[in-house]
């Protein structure tokens, strides 16, 4: 089969046969209508008709080689609209020039793939499938080359991508023949993170749109992030609405903010942004730099926000870009400069360039016509040399391909965008700029040179605040501190409280041979002494914090508040409660067992106080040794401080504490607390007996009343109050300081007042002072034998009372009896019983008349009217020879004696 003015040639040589492909072209001046190829089909005919060969009135002698380009005039990067007049102005340059391909002149084939990829698959198909070939495709935005690319090698296509910045591209394996010379997206990520560094920067929160391009450059910069101690705190993502990412930004306090998403849904991410309020000094958002200039003040129907919302969100923002443009006044390639080529497209575009899609990208596309041409033309030599022609390029020619693989691979040139080079990958080397949105305008703030590591920086960044926001809310760590005006008051009073104590202790040993002072024990009250100053002196360690100390100190300021405390209460209550116990054992048992305890050396006693100094003594230092004290610290809820600061308060408190804290406390607290129990127990028992051994033992339990009360409420209160410093202090402290007080006040005073009021001072007569104990031992046996015989005269009265209440009864029978034998004589008896009646004298002061005086088995007193037995006159005359009393006779007893 033949074509006039072209050429036929068949996939498979010989005879069509079913599935034979004919491919159409057309010689140079002429152009090929119709399909560029025919399939055979099982009914023997051709699927489509044969094209024609029409002559090209635009021929000037050149043969014609022709690029497939898609460019995206809308959609989410419409960036066709500045990209494709760069282009044709590239094309126009290249086949204007005498050097560069003679013989071929290049001609862009286009559509609109609207930055769709399903879009893009139909027009690849039109491509593909109609005349004529097509020698390189140029594709435009991620998603789209993506497609491409990996559909070109099976028609052994070059692809040569101008905006085109997925990290997903750089994939020699799935796309063996892509080129572009739009850096990859991951090119940003180096830059980024030597931003967070500069700026100081550790926490870090992102937000993408659901796109391969984006997720691949989003796992880049984790990746990166991760190797520089960066966190990447809150990761969002969304496909076309992005108000709950925006909110779950604003919710998990998201401060430096990566924005990776196309430009329309950019307008819909910071409209969101202004009604959530997530920008102004606190935030700092890094966004894509390839947007237009102005892409937030476009007119948006999307969105619901006005120019100055839009305008008023986006300030301060960084840019990361690809140097699109070349910084430099140097002529390249193309015989212009970076600003040359500016001037020109902008007549080209007329209008607004600024507004322009793509407008950035635009040098990026007429650097690749022209790196697609430098690589022809190195072409042209080397197929010359093997005997081919560009013009006799198919997709089934591996040889033209693979030329023209090798001539872009190895490019190297000035053009207007910078210096064009690509890496293994076939993706461009370029700088990084560095942009900032201050004052509406984008400031140029830096370069990074990402191959060599180096940071070009102007210094003309701008901040809303004074300088860059921190990566999250400053917090503050803030010791909470005792108070020093309590410490100071509690100190004074614990000091005044330990100068009582030296006083009283003097006293109790300068007087420690008066008989009134040996009485009350006064080596157990020395003992007591010395208990309320060590805890008192207890108090000030318990103020005493890292405010005053170093922490590393903190630890031996924790023993001494546990041992001063605990001995000092073992001395002090353990002595009274001593006291209180051996009254309790004498006084309240039966009388034969009082016989054999009554004699209780003192030796007893200070042991009592040695055991429960002991067994505090053991605690203590079990407690030290397996599980002891060190300092914790306890964080409590963080607190906005006044005025507009980005900081939070953390309060800290510090604490003297141990692993175990809780089940030693509870094993302290059991034991005291039965203590105390037992000790108010007993102070209520002996509360109504008196004795000499003991004289004070009521003040004890006074003493033990109080202290017991204070101690109960007391360690409660503080372990609830822990938190509080200054309520907890408080409380602890002065309940010691009470109770110290009380117990001194109450044991101490009564024996000074009745020392300076009678005057039992000391004597200089030491032979009556060693003789006091034995005298002090006789009283009491005194005491104890006239108790005992009062009780056995009182049981006898009881009975002579009762024997008195009969005959008074006995006599008024008589009497009616007698009134009834002479009831002449009635009147003048009654007078004279009323009579009798009234100089009767009282019972307790007069003795009874005649007629009454002698009841049967009774005497006449013998003793002076109105007069009292010695036994009740003075108890003490009993133990006289000479007036003691008969205990089995009433003979020298009165009848007012049963009255007393």
């Amino acid at each position: 089969m033949s074509l006039e003015n072209g050429r036929v040639q068949a996939q498979t040589p010989g005879l069509p046969v079913e599935g034979t492909t004919l491919h159409y072209s057309c010689n140079a001046g002429f152009l090929l209508e119709g399909r560029n190829s025919s399939h055979c089909t099982k009914l023997g005919k051709w699927d489509s008709p044969k094209p024609v060969c029409l002559f090209d009135r635009n021929y000037t002698g050149k043969k014609k080689l022709y690029i497939g380009a898609l460019f995206p005039m809308s959609g989410g990067w419409p960036g066709g609209q500045a990209c494709l007049p760069s282009a044709q102005m590239a094309l126009d340059l290249v086949n204007n020039r005498s050097d560069i391909l003679p013989d071929y002149e290049l001609e862009l084939i286009h559509y609109d793939s609207m930055c769709d990829p399903g879009e893009a698959t139909k027009l690849l198909y039109d491509l593909l499938y109609t005349e004529p070939i097509k020698i390189v495709l140029m594709p435009g935005c991620s998603s789209v080359s993506t497609l491409v690319a990996e559909a070109a090698r099976m028609w052994n296509l070059v692809v040569l991508s101008y905006g085109s910045s997925s990290p997903a591209l750089s994939n020699r394996q799935r796309f063996p023949t892509f080129f572009r010379t739009h850096p990859s997206a991951t090119l940003h990520n180096p830059t980024r993170v030597q931003l967070f560094r500069k700026w100081k920067w550790t926490k870090i929160a992102t937000i993408q749109q659901t796109t391969e391009v984006f997720t691949s450059t989003l796992d880049d910069l984790e990746q990166r992030v991760k190797e520089a101690g960066i966190e990447i705190s809150v990761r969002q993502s969304f496909l076309t609405d992005p108000a709950v990412a925006v909110k779950n930004l604003k919710r998990q306090d998201a401060r430096i903010i990566v924005g990776l998403f196309y430009e329309t849904e950019a307008r819909k991410v910071f409209c969101e942004v202004f009604k959530e309020k997530l920008y102004g000094k606190k935030y700092v958002w890094f966004l894509i730099g390839w947007y237009a200039d102005n892409w937030f003040k476009i007119q948006d129907p999307a969105i619901n926000c006005t120019v100055a919302n839009m305008t008023e969100a986006v300030e301060g923002h960084v840019t990361t870009e690809i140097v699109m443009l070349n910084p430099e006044t140097v002529r390249g390639a193309s015989n212009l400069t970076s600003q040359e080529f500016l001037e020109l497209l902008k007549l080209r575009l007329g209008g607004k360039p600024d507004e322009t899609g793509g407008f950035q990208e635009a040098p990026l596309a007429y650097d690749a016509v022209w790196a697609l041409a430098l690589a022809l033309n190195k072409t042209v030599e080397r197929l010359r040399d093997k005997g081919q022609r560009l013009e006799d390029f198919n997709y089934n020619n591996h040889d033209i391909t693979a030329e023209i693989y090798r001539a872009l691979n190895t490019s190297s040139f000035e053009g207007v965008s910078g210096h064009v080079v690509f890496d293994a990958q076939g993706s461009r080397m370029a700088l990084t700029l560095i942009e900032q949105l201050q004052g509406g305008t984008y400031k140029k703030i830096g370069y990074y040179d990402s191959s060599k590591g180096n940071l070009t920086w102007f210094g003309n960044d701008k901040w809303i605040g004074s300088e860059p926001p921190p990566d999250q809310t400053v917090v503050i760590e803030e010791f909470r501190y005792l108070s020093q005006k309590l410490f100071v008051s509690v100190s004074i009073s614990a000091g005044l409280g330990i100068l009582l104590g030296i006083v009283c202790l003097t006293f109790n040993i300068y007087n420690s041979n008066v008989r009134y002072i040996q009485n009350s024990q006064p080596y157990l009250n020395n003992m007591t002494v010395v208990g309320c100053m060590l805890a008192l002196a207890a108090v000030f360690p318990l103020g005493i914090d890292s405010q005053h100390i170093h922490r590393s100190q903190f630890p031996v300021v924790c023993q001494f508040r546990l041992w001063l405390l605990g001995l000092g209460f073992s001395l002090a209550y353990g002595s009274m409660f001593t006291k209180i116990w051996w009254v309790h054992t004498v006084f309240t048992k039966k009388d034969e067992k009082k016989e054999k305890r009554k004699h209780l050396e003192p030796w007893k006693l200070y042991a009592t106080v040695g055991v429960l100094l002991a067994i505090d003594v053991l605690s203590l230092l079990t407690w030290q040794i397996v599980d002891p004290l060190h300092i914790t610290v306890e964080k409590f809820t963080r607190e906005v401080p006044k005025g507009d600061l980005d900081v939070l308060i953390q309060p800290l408190l510090e604490h003297c504490s141990s692993e175990k804290m809780n089940t030693w406390l509870g094993v302290v607290y059991g034991y005291k607390g039965l203590l105390l129990l037992l000790g108010i127990f007993l102070a209520y028992e002996t509360k109504s007996i008196s004795t000499e051994k003991i004289n004070d033992h009521r003040a004890v339990g006074m003493a033990i009343y109080n202290v017991a009360v204070l101690c109960m409420i007391t360690a409660p209160v503080t372990m609830i109050l822990s938190s509080q410093q200054d309520a907890s202090f408080a409380f602890a402290s002065l309940a010691i300081v009470f109770s110290v007080y009380i117990t001194l006040v109450v044991l101490f005073v009564p024996k000074m007042r009745r020392l300076i009021m009678r005057g039992e001072w000391q004597s200089d007569q030491q032979d009556t002072l060693k003789t006091g104990s034995s005298i002090n031992n006789n009283d009491e046996e005194k005491s104890r034998q006239l108790e005992h015989e009062n009780r056995e005269l009182q049981s006898i009265i009881q009975e002579k009372e009762e024997r008195v209440t009969e005959l008074r009864k006995q006599l008024a029978e008589r009497r009616a009896l007698r009134a009834r034998r002479r009831p002449s004589v009635q009147n003048q008896n009654q007078n004279q019983n009323q009579n009798h009646s009234s100089v009767l004298p009282p019972p307790s002061t007069q003795p009874e008349p005649k007629a009454l005086a002698q009841p049967p088995g009774y005497l006449v007193a013998t003793s002076d009217k109105g007069s009292l037995p010695p036994a009740f006159s003075n108890s003490s005359n009993l133990y006289q020879a000479d007036n003691r009393s008969n205990r089995n006779h009433c003979q020298n007893s009165q009848l007012p004696l049963l009255y007393k």
